[in-house]
């Protein structure tokens, strides 16, 4: 258990450029007190004291304000950052070397015994905010961005953010390179996206427009078509309409 504390340490000062000392970290960072005592619980729950471990994991999220359930599973160099608001759930699974932030909920959705909680592979971030529900795989070096709701599974290297969870980068895997919050330099923004798409579809239908007038002015040349009225679109106001705001 020694080895896995050290390493958690250590996970730390790779993760976060905060980090000065060893000495503060111990002192001041309550994703670590959550985890140490974590790995408390954990062993007296799988020795069966089962009340002790809750009660352990109760005084912890009372310390830390994060609630990890003394039966989750946790891998090596597993890092809380801030950590206010994060539920871990009895089974849920996580990996070697994962990160979460503050507000992550790693939930389950059934009643039923048995398997409820998501099972994190090797490497995974989990933004602030994000929900990651049922009894769902995330692949290894996958990134969930904040505020995420994922309720399927997500496959190795890919980024997710929406809601509900959107695969919108299948990128490959950097198990050597870290990113913040989930976020990567090739997410694209859903919204934007969507923006675009519109756009393209709305120029496709100018053009196709065009062509047909086009061919009924071969085909009827004596026939006055309507006029097309441009319409001028711009982002900023008029200075006739703004100074007509200012005075009333």
């Amino acid at each position: 258990m020694a080895g896995h504390w050290r390493a958690d340490l250590d996970a730390v000062f790779a993760r976060d450029p905060a980090a000065r000392n060893r000495l503060e970290v111990l002192l001041t960072y309550p994703g670590v007190h959550a985890l140490f005592m974590h790995r408390l619980a954990h062993e007296l729950w799988k020795r069966r004291w089962r009340l002790l471990a809750r009660s352990l994991a109760a005084f912890s999220r009372f310390w830390t304000g994060i609630e990890i359930h003394p039966g989750a599973c946790i891998g090596q160099r597993f890092f809380i950052d801030h950590g206010m608001g994060v539920v871990i759930g009895e089974t849920a699974e996580i990996g070697d070397d994962c990160t979460l932030y503050h507000g992550v909920t790693l939930g389950g959705t059934s009643w039923q015994p048995g398997k409820r909680h998501p099972t994190l592979g090797n490497g995974v971030i989990v933004g602030a905010g994000a929900k990651v529900l049922g009894p769902i795989m995330v692949g290894d070096q996958a990134r969930i961005g904040s505020n995420a709701v994922v309720v399927k599974s997500v496959p190795a290297g890919a980024t997710v953010v929406g809601i509900p969870g959107r695969v919108v980068n299948k990128g490959e895997q950097h198990p050597d390179n870290f990113e913040a919050y989930g976020l990567t330099g090739q997410m694209p923004d859903p919204v934007a996206r969507a923006i675009e798409c519109m756009l393209e579809h709305m120029h496709r239908q100018d053009a196709e427009i065009t062509q047909i007038r086009s061919g009924l002015q071969q085909l009827q040349p004596r026939e006055a078509l309507m006029p097309v009225e441009e319409i001028a679109c711009s982002l900023e106001a008029e200075p006739d309409s703004a100074e007509q705001g200012t005075s009333k």
